[in-house]
């Protein structure tokens, strides 16, 4: 999979249902292995719970990778 396939995936908080972003970049370690997915903040996440305009989604975060939405587990 390609990160503009990602990309195209809204990320869905399976916690509350909600929207977090979409994904803007990836972190890579050093062996090549995905260890996160940087998210632009959707604007309820932005103005509810902090000023800044991204979040890193861990990858034992990831619940699901499916062709629409990426589910993801975030207990704020």
């Amino acid at each position: 999979m390609r990160l503009s396939d990602l990309q195209s995936k809204d990320v869905v908080n399976v916690v509350d249902g909600k929207k977090v972003g979409n994904i803007i970049d990836v972190n890579i370690n050093m062996e090549g292995h995905l260890e996160s997915l940087i998210v632009e903040k959707s604007k309820f996440f932005v103005s509810m719970f902090s000023s800044a305009n991204e979040i890193e989604v861990r990858w034992p975060q990831i619940e699901k990778i499916g062709e629409d939405v990426i589910l993801v587990k975030i207990i704020l």
